[in-house]
């Protein structure tokens, strides 16, 4: 192995050319010239610095190699154990000094160090450059070692080289990095603009909330003075038994000492006590005092631990008449939270009465200037066949303007029944396709009830059916399987102008609706099974299978059912179905009766009114999704906007209940529909009225309910 004793000195060729500062280009000539002459120089030196490090024998000065490594490096550590047992074994002699090679390599690292200019941005890597000279000289004087340093230099120079590229990557980030600091500091501005209203709104809130902490202190400050009244009664009761307790003592104290009296006097009458062993005496007398101290000492621990404690027998009572007054405190406290609720209850039904009433005035008032002389309805006894039975069966219920559909019904009908023939309406596009005809179509005349049975015949096959098929291609062919076709198009034109014709029948009016494309099919199929669903579960509410509910469970099935309906609601619904506010709740109701419907296909007022409010319902639905949108009918409205206030009026709804609605808002297909945040959402426009349209035709409803705003 070679070392600075066995080896010459060469000198290395590197000079501080081969590091250069972050940045800095410089030409290849004269790069090559700049380190051919820093070469020069760096020989020059090193011949300086090694003159006079030469042995006698022309090698490195034998410097002891267990002088202690703190005179080049301080703090350095030993590697091996090896190391240290050559350490242990040579004794160091005092006042060696170092080789002049390595003081001198000293010197130069210290007088480079102190000429550099350390003020510029590249100061760490110039002060790297003297450290790279004094490793090169070490490199190129250590032959045997010299690849195993060279690779080690070398891979320092590459790590240096990245992290240099790393730092040049990295700086045009700083542009970038102002950019967005400016765009936060924006963002900031706004959220604080937005935080004032919002603080603002709080600060509202807080009055309120102010007024209601005075209101429960003025409570509390009540229920204060009611317990610091039972604390004074206690302390009263607790001084009562102390002193109780003191005489007790006292009484006791005087029994013991009358006790021992008797005991002395007994004692000195006895004659045969002084002929007793005066040993035994004194064993006697020293076993008592003994018992006498630990007797003793038991009743001062017994003082001490239970000098102020209660009779557990008083503590009882206490007890019991503290739990006593938490009982009639919390039962007052319920009795006052349940007055305050009725208090609170009737002051809204106060408002809303008064609200009902101001409309009901102004409506009357509206009347009273527009309305026309009622018309006597008796005179249409004699038109209509049935005669006056049939009229007053068909007027039951009904107002002047439903009075006059059911006249131009009877009318229609009794035309209808005259025409032998229907014209043709020719193949035109506006023609439905199961009218498409061109010449003389015999009318059928069937009777109402068989027209409502064979569009419950239709609606049963299309419901059991994949609807793959439109609803008006459907219905023809519905008609061809059960007429034929020679007489499918007499049926069509027959039925087209009986449902066209009955609006107040529901059988009739709804399929009329869907068949023109009014209406989804989906909305009767949905309204069909929400009626089957109540019955069922008020058939399990049934348990005897007796047919019959209270009035209260008929309540709880149609909360349970519809649990977005208001209270008023139900109450109507429960109206519809036989209840009364005189009547029980106890009392009993034929379930069954409610979903009954009679030859003509009409149902009873309890299915009627559930319609009527699936209809309300959808209507405020969408009012409050145009309030949403903030826009006229006339403008045109995004997909994402709609999406978004789809999801704030209605935030339990799930995505695919949402893209059914949106496709329905926008016609589009299923494949067509783009994903939440795409680009081409932007680029699905529509007119709001158009989209409030077709979400009226569709089956749209409430999935939960609205997030109440923060009270002001």
């Amino acid at each position: 192995m070679d070392s600075p004793n066995s080896q010459p000195l060469n000198f290395p060729t590197t000079s501080r050319a081969h590091l250069r500062p972050l940045g800095v280009s410089i030409d290849d000539s004269l790069f090559t010239e700049t380190k051919n002459t820093q070469k020069r120089k760096l020989s020059q030196k090193r011949k300086t610095l090694l003159s006079g490090s030469f042995s006698i024998g022309g090698h490195l000065s034998p410097w002891p190699r267990y002088i202690s490594d703190q005179t080049i490096l301080h703090n350095r550590k030993p590697c091996s154990d090896d190391y240290r047992k050559r350490a242990g074994s040579l004794q160091q002699p005092l006042g060696t000094t170092k080789p002049r090679y390595l003081e001198q390599l000293e010197n130069y690292l210290r007088k480079e160090l102190l000429l550099l200019d350390l003020s510029t941005d590249s100061a760490q890597e110039l002060r790297l450059q003297p450290y790279r000279e004094i490793f090169e000289f070490f490199i190129e004087d250590f032959k045997t070692y010299k690849p195993l340093l060279s690779s080690i230099k070398n891979a320092y120079e590459v790590m240096l080289a990245h992290q240099r590229e790393k730092i040049r990557a990295l700086e045009p980030l700083k542009a970038k990095l102002i950019t967005v600091n400016e765009n936060c500091n924006e963002r900031i501005l706004a959220m604080r603009a937005e935080e004032r209203d919002e603080i603002s709104m709080l600060k509202k809130e807080k009055m309120n909330l102010l007024k209601l902490i005075d209101k429960k202190n003025e409570e509390k400050i009540s229920l204060q003075t009611e317990v610091t009244k039972l604390r004074k009664n206690l302390a009263e009761e607790y001084l009562h038994y102390l002193s109780e307790r003191d005489a007790r003592k006292i009484l006791i104290a005087d029994l013991n000492e009358l006790r021992y009296q008797r005991e002395d006097m007994s004692l000195a009458q006895s004659p045969g006590v002084w002929g007793e062993d005066p040993v035994k005496l004194t064993v006697a007398l020293k076993m008592a005092r003994q018992d006498l101290t630990r007797t003793q000492m038991e009743l001062n621990t017994m003082k001490a631990n239970f000098g102020d404690v209660v009779p557990r027998r008083d503590f009882e009572m206490q007890e019991k008449t503290l739990k006593e007054l938490q009982e009639q405190l919390e039962s007052l406290r319920d009795d006052y939270e349940e007055v305050r609720k009725e208090h609170e209850m009737l002051l809204q039904l106060h408002m809303s009465t008064l609200k009902e009433r101001d409309q009901f005035y102004s409506e009357l008032q509206e009347i009273q200037r527009t309305s026309t002389p009622r018309p006597d309805w008796s005179k249409c006894e004699d038109m209509v066949a049935g005669g006056r039975d049939r009229w007053h069966m068909l007027a039951e219920g009904k107002n002047s303007d439903q009075l006059v559909d059911v006249l131009l019904e009877e009318i229609g009908e009794g035309l209808l029944r005259e025409k032998d023939f229907f014209p043709g309406l020719g193949y035109g596009e506006s023609i439905p396709p199961f009218l498409r005809f061109d010449g003389i179509v015999e009318n059928k005349k069937p009777t109402k009830k068989e027209v409502v049975k064979l569009l419950k015949d239709a609606w049963k096959e299309r419901i059991t059916e994949e609807q793959k098929e439109k609803f008006p291609d459907f219905f023809f062919s519905f008609l061809e399987r059960h007429f034929g076709p020679g007489d499918a198009m007499a049926w069509a034109y027959t039925i087209f102008e009986y449902i066209k014709l009955f609006h107040t029948n529901e059988v009739m009016s709804q399929f009329y609706a869907v068949l023109m494309g009014k209406r989804k099919e989906s909305v009767y199929i949905k309204q069909k099974q929400t009626i089957a669903q109540l019955l069922k579960e008020m058939t399990n509410v049934d348990s005897q299978n007796e047919g019959l509910l209270t009035m209260e469970q008929l309540s709880t099935v149609l909360k349970s059912t519809f649990p977005l309906k208001k209270d008023e609601r139900i109450q109507e619904l429960m109206e519809a179905g036989g209840w009364h506010p005189s009547s029980s709740n106890a009392d009993l109701l034929d379930y069954r009766l409610l979903f009954m419907e009679d030859e003509e296909g009409q149902s009873v007022p309890f299915v009627q009114k559930l319609w009527e409010q699936y209809v309300v319902e959808k209507d405020e639905y969408l009012n409050e999704l145009k309030q949403e949108l903030g826009l006229e009918l006339n403008e045109e409205v995004t997909l994402p906007k709609v999406r978004e206030a789809l999801m704030n009026i209605d935030p339990n709804l799930d995505k695919q209940t949402l893209n059914h609605y949106l496709r329905q808002a926008f016609q589009l297909p299923m494949t067509e529909m783009p994903e939440e945040g795409e680009e081409r959402e932007e680029g699905i426009v529509t007119q709001l009225q158009t989209a409030l349209e077709q979400l009226q035709m569709s089956d749209i409803r409430r999935m939960g309910p609205r997030e109440q705003e923060p009270a002001s």
